[in-house]
């Protein structure tokens, strides 16, 4: 088992920063993939960005050259920047966890609004 728990979400003025974290724990060691997801009102939960135990990242078009994902293997963390913040990117955030056997593990999301 693994357990995810999100950090950082709040208000923010259009062209704001945030910086989401998560912070896993458990069985961390069968981790293959950490991402990020949102889901906004009323529609489905998207890909955010993804990034693989080798470093591969994976963005969706709409948040390339605005957001960064990261990790820090030493805190079992991994970060989600987000620059440059734009009303449409009001969701609830959520952080994944897949392990070795593509078993997905959810964090239990954390609110981004963007408005003026």
């Amino acid at each position: 088992q693994v357990q995810l728990v999100e950090s950082g979400g709040g208000l923010v003025q259009p062209g704001g920063s945030l910086r989401l974290s998560c912070a896993a724990s458990g069985n961390i060691f069968y981790i293959t993939s950490r991402g990020w997801y949102r889901q906004a009102l009323g529609k489905q939960r998207e890909l955010v960005a993804r990034i693989t135990s080798s470093g591969t990242t994976i963005y969706t078009d709409s948040v390339k050259g605005r957001f960064t994902i990261s990790r820090d293997n030493a805190k079992n963390t991994w970060n989600l920047q987000m620059n440059s913040l734009k009303p449409e990117d009001t969701a609830v955030y959520y952080c994944k966890a897949t392990a070795w056997d593509d078993t997905d593990y959810w964090g239990q999301g954390t609110q981004v609004t963007v408005s003026s």
